[in-house]
């Protein structure tokens, strides 16, 4: 179908509203969201916040919890009728605890964008999440207060939400949450909408997005003792073979990459972490050394085929190396997923990216970040992403190493993605469904 640009009357509507972004209330909002503590399994002090902070500006707002200590914010504005419904969705959790039992595993020490406590500097806010999630919450939150307060006159019913449990993490604790249960839930409880557009980092629009697939490769030798001496034949190391079969897949992981890489997705793999033994029993070698690793999955290679190719791979190892016993077990598995890129909403973010940077929209870069958004597709909405340099250019070197705490901001520079979604917003609800394709022939 045919993707008309915005009316005289509908850019006028935008201009109205993009004209209310205001820098000093993302500031705001970007700040007090970073200072309250959501790691993932324990957001509900955060979207409470949100919960009231969209009450505040005159939006519909609810908490929809999920145990005690989790929950989802939601909020909506209703459209006068016909026109397509569409979410606007950020993520609100963190991906670390940020205690003392984080270190050494994040570094020497936490730093102070690993902490959820705003650090100001230079225009900059530091602090665990301050860039993502917290930018995003922020900015989405920032272009419904401006729609609402420029009165646009929406068809469609306009929600945006924030859930927990988004981060690829599987807590038990909490009761397994992360792998994205938080927005799963959401869906699955009312909120479902025509169509969903999601803020995460990156300047350029995508219509798809990894999966992952969790794997623990166990490696099988005897209980030992530090007495004995080495090369008898009764007793086995696991971890020295271990040694070779982690070289051995960290030489394999390029060439599934490479195998698997297609569209807007380059699928990854990492090994991430080892299992072996008592650290207070230094004396007895383990019977079983675990690795356990990530692979990303591209939404045209489903995680069965993952499993397959990595088993081939396993079975190549076990061929030149006889003498090591090893069995593979699939932990977890999300896959991944795609929107038509002819899709309305795909379309919309676009053409919302080449009117605010003034420029045709390039091919961008292939990724391979796994995000809620291949849940959200999954469960049959038409989604697009869009996002922003997350990283900004005064960003002190500290902050740059590594993953860190994804806790560096400065908010003049969600001004830009603030405009782009207040575009679509009007590109999209301000029409009849039949306009966006939305009615489809039975």
């Amino acid at each position: 179908m045919a993707h008309p640009d915005l009316s005289p009357e509908q850019r006028g509507w935008f201009e109205s509203a993009a004209a209310l972004i205001d820098i000093d209330t993302l500031y705001r909002l970007n700040r007090e969201i970073t200072a309250i503590h959501s790691p993932t399994g324990r957001e509900r002090a955060a979207s409470e916040y949100m919960t009231r902070y969209l009450a505040e500006i005159g939006v519909e707002a609810r908490y929809q919890p999920m145990g005690e200590m989790s929950g989802n914010a939601i909020g909506r504005i209703c459209g006068s009728g016909g026109g397509p419904s569409l979410l606007l969705y950020a993520p609100i959790d963190t991906h670390l605890d940020a205690t003392e039992d984080d270190v050494p595993w994040v570094g020497r020490r936490l730093r102070a964008d690993m902490i959820p406590q705003v650090r100001e500097q230079d225009g900059l806010l530091i602090g665990l999440g301050a860039s993502n999630p917290k930018a995003m919450v922020a900015t989405l939150a920032e272009a419904v207060r401006a729609v609402r307060a420029a009165k646009v006159p929406l068809k469609g019913d306009l929600l945006v939400a924030y859930a927990g449990g988004g981060m690829p993490v599987d807590l038990a604790p909490p009761g397994n949450r992360g792998l994205s249960d938080g927005v799963s839930h959401l869906l699955t409880r009312g909120v479902h909408t025509d169509y969903a557009l999601v803020m995460k980092p990156g300047n350029a629009v995508y219509h798809e997005e990894a999966g992952l697939c969790w794997f623990k490769v166990s490696v099988k030798g005897t209980l030992g003792y530090a007495g004995m001496p080495h090369g008898l034949p009764r007793f086995r190391s696991s971890i020295v073979p271990a040694a070779k079969v982690i070289l051995e897949i960290d030489d394999w992981l390029p060439r599934y990459t490479e195998r698997n890489s297609s569209g807007q997705v380059s699928p990854q793999g990492w090994i991430s972490t080892l299992r072996s033994g008592w650290p207070d029993r230094v004396a007895f070698p383990s019977a079983t050394t675990e690795i356990y690793l990530d692979i990303r999955c591209n939404p045209r290679t489903p995680p069965a085929e993952v499993k397959a190719q990595f088993e081939q791979a396993l079975d190549e190892i076990r061929a030149r190396h006889p003498e090591i016993e090893l069995d593979l077990e699939m932990t977890a598995s999300l896959p991944g997923a795609s929107t038509d890129p002819e899709s309305w909403i795909v379309q919309s973010a676009i053409r919302a990216w080449e009117q605010i940077e003034g420029k045709p929209h390039p091919v961008p870069p292939r990724t391979s970040g796994q995000t809620d958004i291949s849940m959200i597709r999954n469960l049959g909405i038409p989604t697009a992403r869009t996002g922003w340099v997350s990283t900004p250019e005064k960003t002190p070197d500290e902050y740059r190493q590594g993953l860190g705490g994804m806790g560096v901001s400065f908010p003049p520079d969600l001004v830009a993605t603030c405009r782009k979604l207040v575009y679509s917003i009007v590109d999209t609800c301000t029409r009849t469904r039949q306009e966006v394709g939305c009615l489809r022939k039975a």
